[in-house]
């Protein structure tokens, strides 16, 4: 019997975009052959997903999970709208984001293995045979919060926990067990959807970005011709604005279009007697290029 190694696992895999387990059945039954076994995958209707494999998946669905101190967002691609409202291919977002709550990396959830038994990799390459569209697991990110909560959103909602946008917004908290700390986490996740800022604090801020808008805006304010004390106040008054623009605890709520986040979050720990505090946040973007 002729041996089947894993470079001809890999050469079928390929030539073929199937599954690691379904090229090395296809291998077995064809005793090695990689033309027979191409031929084998095809008449399985397996094959046919390496002919989408170059066709553009823009749209798809962004899923969320939540369990305890840790949340995850996935993307999962596929090519049209149509798609992305289709019940398999949600129920498959849902077990994948379930999934992800025990994976390291987009790699390893790739290797999870599904309810039907089937890997997530394998089950994709499936789905495309069958619904007849490209589809591929795009991105992977995740929030851990060792003493407080994560709070999820999703903004276009196509079924729950899935949509356009997702976001997760991790709190520290002296008590967990309040609902209105949790319902804080969820409005702070609207807010982050709806306002797209880069850092959680002040202290988040990338020291080399931060000496890079200072001397930008340094500039500018000299080429005023003003003199040197109005300047520095220039500059501290738009440095103001760049973190009132890019870090959340600074952004104005949107909600009441009034109330600064810090300020929202000191104001609600006072009133529940409790300690909350921001420890961090994380967005995922339908077709995000970065």
């Amino acid at each position: 019997m002729t041996e089947i190694t894993m470079d001809t696992i890999k050469a079928l895999r390929e030539r073929s975009g199937v599954g690691m387990m379904d090229c090395k059945k296809a291998l077995a039954e064809t005793g090695g052959d990689l033309e027979a076994a191409i031929d084998y995958l095809r008449k399985k209707g397996l094959a046919t997903a390496s002919k989408k494999s170059d066709r553009t998946a823009s749209q798809g669905l962004v899923g969320l999970a939540v369990h305890e101190g840790h949340g995850i967002l996935v993307e999962i691609n596929c090519e049209t709208d149509f798609v992305a409202r289709n019940e398999k291919f949600q129920n498959f977002v849902r077990s994948v984001a379930e999934k992800a709550l025990v994976s390291s990396s987009l790699d390893n959830l790739k290797t999870q293995t599904l309810e039907n038994n089937r890997s997530v990799e394998d089950t994709l390459t499936d789905m495309i045979a069958s619904i007849g569209e490209n589809m591929a697991l795009r991105n992977l990110v995740s929030l851990d919060v060792s003493s407080g909560i994560i709070a999820g959103y999703v903004h276009g909602q196509e079924a729950p926990n899935m949509g356009k946008i997702g976001v997760l917004v991790a709190l520290e908290t002296s008590d967990t067990s309040k609902a209105e700390c949790l319902e804080l986490g969820k409005q702070l996740a609207m807010h982050v959807a709806a306002s797209n800022p880069s850092y959680a604090k002040r202290s988040d801020v990338d020291e080399n970005a931060l000496n890079r808008e200072r001397t930008i805006l340094t500039e500018q304010a000299q080429s005023s011709g003003k003199p040197p004390e109005v300047i520095e106040k220039m500059v501290e008054g738009r440095m103001r604005k760049f973190y009132e623009e890019h870090v959340l605890e600074e952004q104005v709520f949107v909600i009441d279009n009034e109330t600064k986040i810090k300020d929202l979050i000191a104001n609600t720990a006072k009133n529940l007697g409790i300690s909350i505090s921001l420890s961090g946040f994380a967005s995922l973007h339908l077709g995000q290029t970065s």
